[in-house]
């Protein structure tokens, strides 16, 4: 092969392999081409709907409440102390237990009481047959007295020693009388329903006469709650409570079912240093689930608006003009709407003007929401069923 040859053998594999790598750079431009065109369309699909979940506004009667915080306190309590000084003999009780009124609980020792009263017993005996005698002796003496055997004087002094010793018989009777109660007061009884407490003085120790209180009785069946409201309430709460009495609710702390009751009580006067009144709600209390000094969340209920527009509250935000929310259309776009919030009930708000029922509006997903034309998915809330169009009910 010649120089020439060699040189034109050469340059076609140049020309040959530049046109086989242009071929290939073709393709794999192509194919970033339509990767991109590809990875393009779900961002764009993406950006022209955003998923929120969202509720329907209902039309619904709503109590007007009044809330507050609450303590919960004993119907009654009574401590229990001796009225006779002795040795207790017996405690007929456990701590804690539930007693009824009139069951026993003490015993005090009996011993001295018993012979005290014994002996006012004889006295008052002997005093009584002294008594007859000298009565007799006075009418014997007033007869002689009569025939002029004897002076006036000396019956005088017999009718007076007759009434004296009556009047002994009379004071004899009374002390018989103390020493029976005292003798009763040895056996102490419950003067309520309702449950012990710690016991303050054990068996075998020595109690004085209205001393320290030997336990603590309180009655929680029924119970009160007492709570306090402002006192621009009051005049609200006393129109309708001359009504009827009113519903008290009050929940307890990681307890779903709330106790019901009535309201009972206001006090005589506001408070001056914190501006409110208090209140107490009374209720049965047959399961006790309320306990004296427990803290409850306590509602008043003074009446019911009927057909209220309601919402669940987390679809309300707040900007720099006041409350909205977010409107879904029928098209699937999502308005802002301006809203005016008369109060919120149990996680529902109660919209005074801005709704109508069947308004679908954003509960979550607000943060992606634009004043008005997004385009929204709607999506079922977490636990929820992800059927239909996944419009969440507001009742």
């Amino acid at each position: 092969m010649n120089r020439e040859e060699f040189s034109l053998d050469k340059q076609s594999l140049i020309l040959s392999a530049k046109a086989r790598l242009a071929a290939v750079g073709l393709s794999l431009a192509g194919l970033l081409v339509g990767c991109g065109a590809d990875a393009r369309k779900p961002a764009a699909a993406v950006r022209d709907s955003v998923p929120v979940v969202v509720a329907t506004a209902v039309q619904k009667d709503v109590p007007v409440q009044v809330r507050a915080i609450g303590t919960v306190e004993a119907y009654s309590t009574v401590s229990v102390k001796s009225m006779v000084a002795g040795e207790i003999t017996d405690v007929a009780f456990r701590e804690g237990q539930d007693v009824k009124k009139g069951e026993l609980l003490f015993i005090i020792d009996k011993r001295p009481f018993q012979a005290a009263l014994s002996q006012i017993q004889a006295t008052l005996a002997k005093d009584t047959a002294q008594a007859a005698n000298a009565t007799a002796q006075a009418e014997r003496y007033t007869r002689l007295e009569k025939a002029g055997v004897i002076s006036h004087e000396q019956a005088e002094i017999m009718r007076t020693s007759a009434n004296a010793l009556e009047e002994a018989v009379r004071a004899d009777k009374a002390a018989v009388e103390t020493a029976s109660v005292n003798l009763q007061y040895c056996d102490i009884y419950s003067p309520i329903d309702g449950r012990t407490g710690n016991l303050m003085v054990h068996q075998g120790n020595v109690v004085k006469a209205n001393d320290v209180p030997l336990v603590t009785i309180n009655q929680v069946r029924p119970i009160y709650v007492t709570f306090s409201i402002p006192e621009q309430f009051l005049a609200e709460v006393k129109k309708y409570n001359g009504l009827r009495p009113l519903k008290v609710i009050a929940r307890l702390p990681n307890d779903p079912q709330p106790a019901e009751g009535a309201l009972s009580f206001f006090d005589n006067a506001v408070d001056t240093a914190t501006g409110t009144i208090k209140l107490k709600g009374t209720f049965a209390n047959s399961e006790s689930k309320l306990w004296p000094g427990q803290f409850a969340d306590v509602s008043v209920t003074l009446t019911t608006q009927p057909k209220a527009i309601v919402v669940p509250s987390q679809a309300v935000q707040t900007g720099q003009k006041g409350q909205y929310v977010f409107v879904v259309k029928p098209d699937n776009t999502a308005e802002q709407v301006n809203v005016n919030v008369a109060r919120t009930v149990d996680g529902q708000a109660v919209i005074a003007s801005g709704l109508q029922a069947g308004d679908t509006v954003v509960t979550d997903g607000q943060l992606r929401l634009g004043p008005k034309g997004t385009k929204v998915e709607k999506k079922a809330a977490v636990g929820q069923s992800g059927g239909g169009n996944g419009v969440v009910s507001g009742s």
